[in-house]
């Protein structure tokens, strides 16, 4: 199969075309591709310039890129349709669908799912990722109170993104809190969190995966060992059985999977709906 192009094309950031596109192409894993990001296209000249990159790329590999699309302004997504890519418009495909079940026509407006707008939307996003980067890794605990989730685990197993992932993403108030080989040992929760066993959610790996991770931030050392890793993993999970704390294994999924996972179990909504 021929290596192919992926070009992924905004008004705006190009955050929700890369997850769209990339979501559709993960049903084809034995597709091998290179991704251009054009994001920003708010301009005829813009577009032009975007879609003749795109011919280029036809020409050069012999096979026609992939090319998502979540442009808004129909003037500027015209610009494709003569384009040598083969275009998936998701705009063009599902709005006027809708306009038809709806009964009222679209407000094409660029940028608008991203903007700012919505400032109490805004506000909380801001917020909920500064208490994450704030209360990381059992820093700072005295906020707990105000936590939606606190996540505890073994060093590595992917506490930190998932808090800031889901701050970003839905305005979640989450703490973490590292589970240390003195916790481990004890078998008891630590003093500051027994207040709060209901927020609790234990984060957990396999431990050949945990050692692939820990190698890659300190590649010698009982800290990445083997027999470390699966020794720490298997008193989390203990610890976790012991006081009834709801736990995932992570392993196998991506931050938005573990974050979705979460927060649904959890029963915890998005703010920023």
């Amino acid at each position: 199969m021929t290596k192919r192009s992926v070009f992924f094309l905004s008004d705006h950031t190009g955050i929700t075309v890369e997850a769209m596109g990339r979501s559709l192409l993960s049903q084809f894993p034995a597709l091998e591709y290179d991704t251009v990001h054009w994001p920003f296209i708010d301009t005829i000249e813009k577009a032009k310039r975007a879609a003749g990159r795109i011919n280029q790329e036809t020409m050069r590999s012999g096979a026609r890129p992939l090319v998502f699309s979540t442009l808004v302004d129909p003037t500027l997504r015209a610009c494709f349709r003569d384009s040598a890519g083969l275009i998936f418009d998701f705009f063009e495909h599902f709005t006027q669908p809708i306009e038809e079940e709806l009964q009222i026509p679209s407000a094409p407006a660029l940028g608008r799912l991203h903007s700012i707008g919505k400032q109490n939307a805004y506000n909380e996003r801001i917020h909920a990722v500064n208490y994450a980067l704030t209360n990381d890794d059992g820093a700072v605990t005295r906020n707990y109170d105000s936590a939606d989730l606190i996540l505890i685990g073994v060093s590595r197993s992917g506490k930190t993104p998932t808090c800031l992932f889901m701050g970003l993403q839905h305005g979640i108030l989450a703490a973490n809190y590292p589970l240390t080989d003195d916790d481990l040992d004890d078998q008891n929760l630590p003093r500051v969190l027994q207040p709060y066993v209901e927020k609790l959610y234990g984060l957990t790996i396999d431990p050949r995966q945990l050692q692939r991770i820990r190698k890659e931030r300190r590649a010698n050392g009982r800290y990445s060992s083997f027999e470390q890793c699966l020794s720490e993993v298997q008193r989390a999970e203990r610890l976790f059985k012991r006081h009834s704390i709801r736990f995932l294994d992570t392993t196998a999924m991506s931050i938005e999977e573990i974050a979705a996972r979460l927060l649904q179990e959890a029963g915890q909504e998005s703010r920023l709906d």
